[in-house]
């Protein structure tokens, strides 16, 4: 058995708040992450999302980005729009989702520049 003197007390300072129902951890203000995870998961997502809808598209179970976007109950323009990261440059996709490097532009850039050559993607998204 331990005597009180022999206890140590770690406190971790973090904040439990409640979003879209579920409770979610938010680290201090000072927290800074590794430099091994500074990718936004929202764009991670976006990705994903983009390739699923690609395959279905592909696949013929949708015949235009109408009948996708009413499928998945978003608006036609969205969907559009961020389909287009499915067609990003294999490069941009690897560095993106597997070296989780931070792309210089946003989520919203990063869709119309899948409109680029791939040898430019590259330079566009992470200079």
């Amino acid at each position: 058995m331990t005597s009180s003197n022999d206890t140590i007390r770690i406190l971790i300072p973090l904040k439990v708040r409640k979003k879209n129902g579920r409770p979610k951890i938010l680290p201090p203000a000072d927290y800074r992450p590794s430099e091994d995870q500074t990718q936004d998961a929202h764009v991670l997502r976006a990705i994903g999302r983009a390739w699923g809808w690609r395959r279905h598209m592909d696949a013929g179970e949708f015949a235009t980005i109408q009948e996708l976007a009413e499928a998945v109950g978003l608006a036609e323009r969205h969907v559009s729009r961020q389909l287009r990261l499915a067609y990003l440059a294999p490069e941009v996709l690897k560095r993106l989702t597997c070296g989780r490097e931070a792309s210089a532009v946003s989520l919203y850039d990063l869709c119309f520049l899948a409109g680029e050559t791939w040898y430019e993607q590259p330079t566009r998204v992470f200079d």
